[in-house]
């Protein structure tokens, strides 16, 4: 039991010692895993570009394609809690593998797929390889890796995470354009196999608990429950918030969760240990992440909506437009790492999100007008202040969890890193459109007969259109729907600006987070947790 009483499975299966401090990183085994998590991650945005072609291809609505998404995006979220378990019971090494090739096997299926549907299915079985990648790979970084260069590692693993979904939509536009959809697929095959080769060479197998008994009754709730919270989540916005459908999804999505939380408090060996949750560090670096996810969702999701429905950019050039920001990123989190590894998480976290924040707050402030350039060095300001903050905050939660519960505690950290990814977005969306309707009554309200400026503007129009050879009512209505459009993309212009103000605030509130990450803190809660968990942690120093 994870708690001050014995347990004997752990007893017989004792955790290898911890990786001495003077030990060198293992940098072909931490490559290798930068490759699954990249590969897993870029996945997961590259396909967006080809959903357009898809729906020719294969002649199906926008809410048939809208699955091919969202099935993936469900899968993962089911499978990532039970990774800690799976890793525990089987070596993470060896779900590594599993996940590897499971998503490669989906990938190559992808590739051979003949309708929406096929597709769909085959998205599952990838998402099952793609979803367990992330949560057992930073399970193993912590085993290898040790403690006093676990920043640097990490930093160099999280290029994957930021810098993956921006490559996506650029690398997947180049492949759709100038090759075949299937190429966002078949890319991955040789990738994959290369990995697993690598895998089984280079990576040493993590303590396996053979007695472990799997929570089944917790593996039904939390699937349940996740399943449930992300599809409402997904859906939330097409189907209306009120509707019966999403209120009944929630109500069971919260249900479920809070019987899988009552389960996992009275079981000897959780699914998920809630009892982590008592360290306040680790607690303080899940809310944390969980508010930077949504800063990171802020740009990546509405700046290329900016960008296509606004700016008119195509999707090449939107990604070519983000992939400065990724650049940067990926340089600044090695660095972050580094100085993790010296001064901890707080400087790094109160300098980098109150840049996030301050540059997030000035998002406000761009127009129709905002230049390519402009835009692309504000975005990469922003990520400097990411760079900096993003991989710290999670890594001084973990740095205070037990190495025999890294698997755990990894599966919690990405399960709160999924959850609010979605909630991030379908919030962000919500705002949005309620302040897109509240602009257009505004900006209708200010365009009328008895306006000064809106009749001039309307004959002006009009005799553009006289001039360009139409005549009569057709140049009288073309001159109506030329200001009603000219209203609608100012309006959604203001929304997106509102948008940007509302998630600044939100982002806001990691600062006083910030306190309880100080690196004295993390170092007290360390060796508490340590303390508390001696007796069934005999050879494992962490």
């Amino acid at each position: 039991m994870l708690n001050k009483q014995d347990n004997p499975s752990r007893k017989q299966n004792q955790p290898s010692p911890t990786p001495p401090e003077s030990q060198p990183i293992p940098w072909g085994a931490l490559m290798i895993l930068v490759i699954g998590a990249f590969m897993a991650i870029l996945d997961s945005s590259i396909v967006n570009v080809a959903l357009p072609r898809f729906m020719t291809l294969f002649g199906s609505s926008a809410d048939e394609i809208q699955w091919i998404l969202t099935g993936y995006m469900l899968t993962s979220g089911v499978v990532v809690p039970i990774t800690g378990y799976l890793g525990d019971r089987f070596g993470n090494k060896r779900m590594y593998i599993w996940s590897v090739a499971a998503f490669t096997l989906g990938s190559m299926l992808c590739g051979l797929a003949w309708s929406t549907q096929s597709l769909t299915v085959f998205r599952v079985i990838q998402a099952v390889g793609g979803g367990m990648i992330i949560p057992v790979s930073m399970a193993m970084i912590y085993r290898i890796i040790p403690r006093a260069k676990i920043g640097l590692a990490l930093g160099i693993w999280g290029i994957a995470a930021i810098m993956a979904p921006a490559v996506g939509p650029t690398l997947g536009g180049y492949l759709v354009d100038h090759y075949s959809w299937h190429w966002i697929f078949t890319i991955n095959i040789p990738i994959g196999i290369v990995a697993i080769m690598l895998s089984m060479v280079y990576l040493e197998e993590t303590p396996v608990q053979k007695n472990l008994k799997p929570d089944l009754i917790g593996i039904l709730l939390s699937s349940a429950g996740c399943f449930a919270l992300l599809l409402a989540l997904s859906e939330g916005q097409d189907k209306g918030w009120t509707s019966q459908y999403i209120v009944t999804l929630l109500i069971f999505s919260g249900f479920a969760l809070c019987l899988f939380v009552l389960w996992e408090l009275q079981i000897p060996n959780p699914l998920i240990d809630i009892r982590l949750l008592k360290n306040p560090v680790l607690s303080a670096s899940l809310l944390a992440t969980c508010i930077t996810t949504i800063g990171l969702f802020s740009a990546v999701f509405l700046i290329p909506i900016y960008a296509q429905n606004l700016l008119g950019y195509t999707p090449m050039e939107t990604g070519l437009l983000m992939m400065p920001m990724a650049l940067v990123t990926g340089i600044m989190m090695p660095i972050s790492g580094k100085l993790f590894d010296k001064f901890g998480a707080f400087w790094l976290g109160i300098i980098g999100m109150s840049l996030v924040v301050g540059v997030t707050y000035y998002l406000h402030t761009l127009s129709l007008d905002t230049s390519y350039h402009h835009l692309q060095a504000i975005l990469s300001l922003r990520a400097v202040g990411l760079g900096l903050a993003t991989m710290p905050l999670t890594t001084a939660g973990m740095n205070t969890v037990p190495r025999f519960l890294v698997g755990r505690a990894s599966a919690l950290n990405n399960t709160v890193r999924q959850i609010s990814g979605s909630m991030g977005i379908a919030y962000l969306t919500y705002v949005m459109l309620q302040r897109q309707a509240y602009h257009t009554v505004i900006l209708n309200e200010s365009v009328s007969v008895t306006s000064p400026v809106a009749p001039l503007a309307q004959a002006q129009i009009k005799a553009f259109l006289v001039g360009n050879g139409i005549n009569g009512e057709a140049a009288l209505q073309g001159s109506y729907s030329i200001i009603s459009g000219l209203l609608a993309r100012q309006s959604f212009m203001n929304a997106l600006s509102d948008t940007f103000v509302v998630s600044a605030v939100i982002i806001a509130f990691v600062l006083p987070l910030m306190f309880l990450l100080s690196k004295k803190r993390v170092e007290e809660e360390r060796i508490r947790q340590q303390a508390r968990y001696a007796h069934i942690q005999v050879g494992d120093g962490s």
